[in-house]
């Protein structure tokens, strides 16, 4: 009872201190050659010794009485072949890297959703399988197949994100940083990997609930009891469903509790399994999370919307449109749902309760949607009809309600967001944002948030004006513009670290006819008229320009000289203006952003050329 725990103590602390000082050692060794490894690395390759010598020194000499039993040649080619094969694998295995074993495990999910999308891969491979392909392949398999659309993509990848989140590889927190390498070889942004996890908690809320306890190994457990219980009931030839869990629990209470034991399941982890059974009822339960939802979204829309805030709509605009944008992920999910329980007894109640908590989303949503093939009649009716509860905006917010909004919005992901409220709090509160940037000067806060809080703290001046914050100022613009509505915030950002504002006063002229457009500019602030000429130089007509329209961006795209004079006509106008070769070099590199241009330049040319036909 003494000496063996004495024993094994001992050999672990003696274990202990000479991997500490090998560590340091070979830590040592590293900076003097400069070989630049990581504390990973150099952990992983001492492992990998240890692992060979323990492996070899267990079956050469743990084994040798068994083995002495043997022919002497038998006894040889054993000995050559463990020595040969561990070896092989210290080879192997001396130069792999967290990194590597990481891009193998998410290539290896990533290869699994291509299986499951069906896509037509053999004229690719040259008679190989995915799963023969290696880290590398697959990514360039990707690239080139022409089935694999950007909808394709943004599935495949969404699904990769829900498997590692159910298997705990990841958390809503560290996704971000854990799937970059794999969203660099797919070209997606950070923008639409918030916009997965968006979507991926209102399609399973249960899926970020930060108190579920997620493992692989737990995922087996789950569904290992989850698969017995189905065997279970279908021996009774029952369909698996809670009622039938509720009579077989009462004639066979013994076999059930053993499973229990078995699988060591708790009674709320049953709960969520029963729950999955039927398809109804997971539907339900999920509809009333997102139920659930709606009013604090729709309550902080309506804080936003406040008359004190009235002065801050540049910023407002920005952060109602992101809640907007949730409102909308949880009715269009909701809707989905109603079409999934079609004549379920409970649809009806759902019905009423979803057109009472959001009818302006919901009404939006049925006229720009065709929901006719997916809804019955008589729900899209109802649903279509005015609710019950009259739409009000409460004028009377307090700003502590105001600003408990806005510090909800300080947990999103999104920087821009972060930043643009932090801003409004320093309108309603200085004292309280500044509280709130001393806690933001740390590496894990985005690098805009940063900027933000610093700027916020160097200000003595109460309530700063949003020119004081140049980058935040030319973000916002750029997101409430035409052009770059609803661009993604990567884009943004990339767009204002190239970008200059300029002031002219009236009268001024911002560009002649006959300039060579090198710049793309949309007007920050003030008024600005452009003046059409035919081709003698006669004036045709006068058309006025206001904040968050775009300047010239036919002749930018075309690199043509201007046809119309533009000039400045308030006494204070400013023009945020991009150069067109960053424009260009951003276009080159970012697809979705030219497929973005192209959309908005198409509608842009069409409402040209219907007013040139007016004239």
């Amino acid at each position: 009872l003494v000496a063996v725990p004495l024993l094994l103590g001992g050999c672990t602390a003696i274990s202990y201190g000479v991997g500490q000082w090998v560590e340091k050692r070979a830590k040592s060794y590293s900076r003097r050659h400069h070989t630049k490894l990581t504390s990973e690395t150099i952990r992983h390759r001492i492992f990998t010794l240890c692992t060979f010598g323990i492996f070899n020194f267990f079956f050469i000499f743990g084994g040798r009485p068994l083995i002495q039993l043997l022919p002497w040649s038998v006894q040889y080619i054993y000995d050559l072949g463990l020595v040969s094969l561990s070896t092989l694998w210290l080879y192997k295995t001396w130069r792999r890297t967290p990194d590597l074993y990481s891009r193998e495990n998410l290539a290896s999910r990533f290869r699994k959703q291509l299986e499951k999308l069906q896509l037509n891969v053999a004229q690719f491979l040259e008679g190989r399988v995915l799963s023969d392909l290696n880290t590398h392949e697959v990514y360039v398999l990707a690239k080139v197949l022409p089935g694999f659309t950007r909808e394709k993509r943004h599935q495949a990848y969404k699904e990769v994100v829900r498997e590692a989140l159910e298997e705990g590889y990841v958390n809503y927190s560290s996704s971000l940083e854990i799937l970059q390498q794999m969203r660099r070889e797919l070209s997606i942004t950070d923008d639409e990997h918030r916009m997965v996890l968006d979507e991926l908690g209102i399609e399973d809320p249960e899926l970020l609930n930060p108190n579920r306890q997620r493992s692989l190994e737990n995922q087996i457990r789950l569904s290992g009891y989850r698969k017995s219980l189905e065997r279970l009931m279908l021996l009774q030839s029952k369909q698996p469903d809670r009622q039938t869990f509720e009579q077989l629990s009462a004639q066979d209470s013994a076999s059930i509790r053993s499973l229990r034991r078995e699988y060591s399941i708790t009674a709320q982890e049953e709960e969520w399994i029963l729950s999955g059974f039927t398809a109804n009822n997971g539907s339900l339960k999920k509809a009333e999370f997102l139920l659930a939802q709606l009013p604090e979204l729709i309550n902080s829309y309506r804080a936003l919307n406040q008359p004190i805030l009235h002065e801050y709509q540049a910023v407002l605009m920005l952060l109602r449109e992101n809640i907007k944008h949730k409102k909308e992920l949880i009715v269009r999910s909701l809707l989905e749902t109603l079409a999934l329980l079609k004549n379920d007894p409970a649809t009806p109640a759902l019905v009423q309760s979803l057109q009472n908590a959001s009818p302006t989303i919901l009404i939006e949503i049925l006229d720009q949607e065709d929901w006719s093939d997916r809804l019955p009649p008589e729900i899209l009716q109802f649903l279509t009809q005015p609710g019950s509860t009259p739409v009000t905006c409460s004028l009377e917010a307090s700003s502590e309600e105001i600003l408990g909004h806005l510090e909800a919005l300080l947990q999103e992901q999104n920087p821009l967001i972060q930043s643009a409220a932090l801003y409004m709090i320093a309108q309603l509160d200085t004292e309280r944002a500044q509280a709130i940037a001393r806690n933001q000067h740390h590496e894990s806060s985005p690098q805009l948030l940063q900027e933000t809080a610093k700027r916020l703290l160097s200000l003595p001046t109460p309530k700063p004006s949003l020119s004081e914050f140049p980058t935040l100022e030319k973000l916002i613009y750029l997101f409430n513009s035409d052009f770059f509505h609803r661009m993604q915030s990567e884009t943004l950002i990339a767009l204002a670290h190239k970008a200059e504002v300029r002031t002219y006063s009236s009268g001024e002229v911002i560009t002649e006819a006959g300039d060579t457009c090198r710049e793309l500019l949309l007007l920050l602030e003030g008024n600005a008229n452009i003046h059409y000429q035919n081709q003698t130089g006669a004036q045709i007509r006068v058309e006025q320009l206001f904040p968050g329209q775009t300047l010239d961006e036919l002749e930018v795209l075309a690199h043509s000289t201007s046809e119309n004079t533009i000039i400045a006509d308030s006494e204070k106008t400013r023009i945020l203006a991009i150069s067109v070769d960053a424009f260009d070099d951003l276009l080159d590199k970012d697809r979705d952003f030219a497929r973005r241009v192209l959309e908005l330049e198409s509608r842009q040319l069409q409402r040209f050329m219907r007013s040139m036909q007016q004239i």
